[in-house]
């Protein structure tokens, strides 16, 4: 899986998308709701407003967001061929947020299905659609990062409801050509241990609904905010460092570092373990918080339209999140700047 094996099938990301609701809840909205002040969210999270959707649900987030990549990749939605959908926040157990997108953009001639990592959620679908390419068994794989954290944010917990926010980005995956072009490399990790420290307790197979557990608040997300930030701290760094030692990569062979977008703390940790400037760092936690598996195509996208992002560039990706889960992927970008099409 190193940058040096180039006689595979190389698969790129071709085309990027994103969608944000319009709502804003900025810190000040957020004084209102809790004890909490709009300096002090700022100073631990860097997080400075968020978006709420407050009609619809995760695949009204997903589906824009792949609305946008067919317009920018100029194709119609039944040449895809493969829809994976990260996300904690599904529309329903069943079916799949993957097959309400496939209904709802029109892409008759796909399957899908959704993978649930959490924050690290869009890697791990990255690098499974990755497979698909690789194999030759699909040439235009669609990658969706989407979660709806509004829906299982206990707006009274002064801790979590701080952090999160809803988005929905996408990528579209197609075989390459050029083989120093796609995604590189990857290193992915889970630690189930780890997963009393971060979660959802209810409404799957160990504990169904009931008045009990919506009484007990069961049905929105825990976080022992503590715990976690400690081993992200450490995780997404040594991932991130992991990467480049396995590629013998430098931080001046490092144009960005598109880290998932969880506290800017532990993002400042992984960009000072890889040597980085603060310029090289795609961040944009402080207006839209943490939204899950959006937030690294959220960057993606958001850097490629405002033509910052170039073909050629080369990025690493880096997340951790529940389980506990994190990884991170070497990426050559290749796409041309929007300007240049």
């Amino acid at each position: 899986m190193s940058i040096q094996s180039n006689s595979r099938i190389r698969a790129a990301i071709t085309a990027v998308g994103h969608y944000v609701p319009e709502k804003i809840l900025s810190n000040a909205d957020l004084e209102k709701m809790v004890d909490t002040t709009d300096t002090w969210i700022q100073t631990r999270t860097g997080i400075r407003e968020r978006r709420i959707l407050e009609q619809g649900a995760t695949s009204d987030l997903g589906t824009k967001a792949l609305e946008m990549v067919l317009k920018n990749r100029g194709i119609d939605p039944e040449e895809i061929e493969v829809i994976i959908v990260a996300s904690v926040t599904p529309d329903m157990f069943f079916p799949s947020t993957a097959c309400i997108i496939q209904d709802k953009i029109g892409a008759k001639k796909a399957w899908g299905f959704d993978l649930s990592a959490a924050c690290s959620g869009f890697i791990y679908a990255l690098v499974v659609g990755t497979q698909f390419i690789e194999t030759g068994a699909y040439k235009k794989v669609a990658v969706i990062g989407a979660d709806k954290m509004s829906a299982i944010t206990d707006y009274t917990d002064r801790n979590t409801c701080i952090l999160f926010g809803d988005a929905g980005a996408a990528v579209l995956i197609e075989p390459s050509d050029d083989p120093t072009i796609g995604i590189l490399d990857h290193v992915l990790y889970a630690d189930g241990s780890g997963g009393c420290y971060l979660y959802m307790k209810g409404g799957g197979s160990l504990y169904p609904a009931t008045y009990e557990t919506v009484e007990n608040k069961m049905h929105y997300l825990y976080q022992d905010g503590k715990s976690v930030f400690k081993v992200a701290v450490i995780g997404m760094a040594d991932v991130s460092e992991e990467i480049m030692k396995r590629n013998n990569l430098t931080a001046n062979d490092v144009d960005y570092l598109v880290p998932h977008q969880a506290n800017l703390r532990i993002i400042d940790a992984c960009r000072e373990r890889m040597g980085l400037d603060a310029s090289k760092v795609m961040v944009n936690i402080d207006r839209f918080g943490n939204t899950t598996a959006a937030t690294i195509p959220l960057c993606l996208s958001e850097w490629w339209h405002c033509g910052k992002l170039k073909r050629g560039n080369t990025l690493v990706l880096s997340s951790f999140g529940a389980g506990y889960t994190w990884g991170a992927a070497l990426v050559r970008w290749a796409i041309n700047n929007p300007n240049k099409y």
